[in-house]
């Protein structure tokens, strides 16, 4: 299991790029995420870690020579490290490759971001377990969580081809719906569209059809982690979902920040991962002394929502809710992998497994508007009057997340952000 510190986490270590050393910056020297990108004019990819308001262009900073995202996700963990410290060096205040590395940054602001990489396939989970008790409770007010949640990783395999990165929006889907007291269902736009706050894991080490990854190496197959929005139709969901599970309801779109956070700038930020007193104990596959000694990750989380009255007043938008990823998760990143292979099924550079939505117990921390409006039941009252159940034509969600720590340099993922536009003729 990944996790160990090194001098490109000291807190104190500064960068040349100036940007980098503010303190409200998502990227400095500590971080180095992992993204892809294209300049004005140019059609093909390129890899790049963020600096501060910046992007360094790898290849031409002589970092790697001709390869892409899927060939750096790939490398074995020593290999990645090593990376890490070669562009740590180079970005490092009085780094004796300072010229060479400068002639290969690019100003953020200019460049158009792409998905981080080519997603293959996409499976999303289910590991908020206060999200996963809050809806069920809506449904199953006496048995709100299922016989085996807590024994296994709930998930399924999502559509990967509507997988958008940051910034790209989208329109409101149709499909069908069924009223309570409907006789038949109807075709139509969905009225309630939902956002999801999730984290996106990206595979990087493949692995072998038919051999199992072991909970003790499930981590040297995960390159980072990502903020994530598996946007949701719950009118058609409610009327297609059973006995399948998701469908149109989920494949229309889903949003993914443009950089990876890697494992590796995660690690000041593990905690234990324990559950509380009574619990059922994992089955062996899904337990080790490493995963429960340091397999969580103390990650922030912010649902914020910028609707087209707030954008033309120039307002950020609003924070609908806070929540953190260790407090959040039922099920830890290792044991998302473990079980997805323990069949035998391979994993490939760049597949991507969803979180599942990431809710604290407390009502402020629901990652998703079914839980804020109580299904659908309660309006909530924005700070400029309006009011939602569900997404408006016109409504942008944002998410972010930021990891920080005594003793360590806050680390940040980002801008998760996607507007809902109108439904199109389906015809």
């Amino acid at each position: 299991m990944s996790g160990a510190l090194d001098d490109t986490h000291e807190p104190a270590l500064q960068s040349w790029v100036e940007s980098a050393n503010a303190d409200e910056t998502d990227f400095p020297i500590q971080n180095l995420p992992f993204g892809r990108f294209r300049t004005a004019g140019s059609r093909s990819w390129r890899v790049g870690v963020a600096i501060g308001d910046a992007v360094l262009d790898l290849q031409r900073a002589g970092v790697v020579k001709n390869a892409g995202m899927k060939q750096v996700m790939g490398l074995a963990p020593a290999q990645r490290v090593a990376l890490r410290h070669r562009i740590s060096e180079g970005l490092r205040s009085g780094s004796a490759n300072e010229a060479r590395f400068r002639e290969a940054l690019l100003p953020q602001s200019q460049l158009t971001m792409g998905l981080p990489c080519e997603i293959g396939d996409y499976t999303d989970f289910y590991v908020g377990i206060h999200h996963a008790t809050a809806v069920g409770k809506l449904f199953r007010p006496d048995n709100p969580l299922l016989p085996n949640y807590k024994w296994v990783p709930i998930g399924y395999h999502g559509r990967a081809s509507t997988v958008n990165v940051s910034g790209t929006d989208f329109p409101r889907p149709s499909g069908q719906q069924r009223g309570a007291d409907d006789s038949r269902p109807v075709f139509g736009p969905s009225q309630r569209i939902d956002l999801e706050l999730e984290l996106g894991i990206f595979i990087g080490r493949p692995s072998t059809q038919g051999s199992p990854i072991p909970i003790e190496h499930a981590e040297e197959h995960v390159f980072g982690l990502a903020l994530f929005n598996d946007w949701s139709a719950r009118d058609l969901q409610a009327w297609e979902y059973q006995p399948l599970g998701p469908f149109l309801a989920k494949n229309f779109a889903s949003t993914v920040s443009p950089w990876i956070v890697t494992m590796e700038a995660l690690a000041p930020f593990r905690r234990p991962f324990v559950r509380s007193a009574g619990e059922p104990e994992p089955m062996p596959y899904l337990d080790s002394r490493a995963n429960r000694e340091h397999g969580a990750f103390d990650i922030g989380l912010e649902v914020w929502l910028q609707t087209a009255e707030m954008r033309a007043a120039g307002s950020p938008g609003q924070r609908l809710s806070r929540s953190n990823f260790a407090d959040a998760a039922y099920w830890s990143v290792a044991q998302l992998v473990a079980h997805h292979t323990v069949n035998g099924c391979d994993l490939r550079s760049g597949d991507l497994l969803g979180s599942g939505t990431l809710s604290g117990p407390l009502t402020d921390q629901a990652g998703s508007l079914l839980e804020l409006s109580q299904g659908g039941k309660q309006a909530l009252t924005l700070a400029n009057g309006e009011q939602r159940t569900f997404l408006l034509d016109g409504d942008a969600i944002i998410l972010r997340g930021h990891c920080e720590r005594q003793g360590a340099r806050r680390i940040g993922f980002g801008e998760c952000r996607a507007t809902l536009l109108p439904a199109r003729d389906p015809g």
